[in-house]
């Protein structure tokens, strides 16, 4: 067989999206590194970048394990904007361009706990043994420091899929991520609904778990607030025609899933390290229970 048909037949592909997140970007792939090192089955990762200008491009370069697809999205170009694209666009750069039988989205800001991408990829191939119609497999996760719990989300009654796993035949056939409509929120939601409305089931690995850290980049997530009003808009005026009969009003749009978990690795120490006030938050509550704070 080719490396291309093993990847179609058993491979993984990871696929994150990243802008101006060097640091964080080098934790994420390091944990990725280290989860795959002993993988069964072929895998590559890819990296779609925004156009960083931070040296992430440089360090990207010179890593020979990650495919990098950069789509300069800011600044100026024979002195006119650059056209801002959709996240859709640059998740859909990497979709498009992965070989492997499944699609691990992450984000360059999480963790990848130990055990996580490799459980959800033996849980996803279980379940298409049995004949089930799996089009995705969703991960806990949390925003560290402010969860304690892990979870994951149900958006008007659907499983999504923030950190998790794409069978790439489904994506493929319901055409990927609608990346027009949304600019950055509800892409996410939608590919849930248009995966479901296709027949595909939605699924949760239940021994899979991701640390992601909400403040790597604080100015880029709050412009991504801009268009929280108009992709929501979009989302239900979209799918309340296709189920006039399901409650889409603001109180039922999200419900979490909870589950505790003890990481006995502590993959999060990463995270605290590069938080002072958490840091010392954290070591003040170890004191108290008497466990060590680093």
């Amino acid at each position: 067989m080719t490396i291309r048909e093993k990847m179609n037949s058993s491979g993984l592909s990871v696929v994150l999206g990243s802008f101006n997140r060097l640091k964080f970007l080098k934790y994420a792939i390091q944990s990725i590194r280290n989860e795959l090192k002993d993988a069964k089955f072929p895998f590559e990762i890819i990296v779609v970048d925004g156009g960083s200008d931070d040296g992430s491009l440089d360090w990207l370069l010179k890593q020979k394990d990650i495919l990098t697809i950069v789509q300069h999205n800011r600044g100026k170009w024979n002195s006119k904007p650059i056209e801002h694209r959709s996240w859709g666009y640059f998740m859909n750069l990497g979709f498009k361009t992965a070989q492997g039988k499944y699609i691990c989205m992450l984000s360059d800001d999480c963790l990848v706990v130990p055990g996580a991408i490799k459980n959800g990829y033996s849980y996803f191939e279980s379940e298409l043994k049995k004949g089930i119609k799996a089009g995705a497999v969703a991960f806990y996760w949390r925003n560290w420091p402010e969860f304690e719990k892990y979870v994951i989300f149900k958006f008007y009654g659907l499983i999504n899929i923030n950190h998790g796993m794409f069978l790439r035949e489904a994506l493929e056939k319901v055409g990927f991520i609608d990346e027009d409509n949304y600019m950055f929120y509800a892409g996410d939601v939608d590919l849930s609904f248009k995966l479901h409305h296709s027949g595909y089931q939605l699924l949760i690995s239940e021994n899979s778990f991701i640390e992601h850290y909400m403040h790597a980049n604080k100015k880029t997530r709050i412009k991504n607030l801009d268009s929280f009003e108009s992709d929501n808009s979009n989302f239900i005026k979209k799918w309340k025609s296709l189920y006039p009969e399901m409650d889409f009003s603001p109180e039922n749009r999200s419900t979490l899933i909870e589950k505790e978990f003890v990481d006995e690795s502590d993959t999060v120490k990463i995270f605290r390290k590069e938080s002072g006030f958490v840091r010392l938050k954290y070591k003040a509550r170890s004191i108290i229970s008497g466990k060590s704070g680093d």
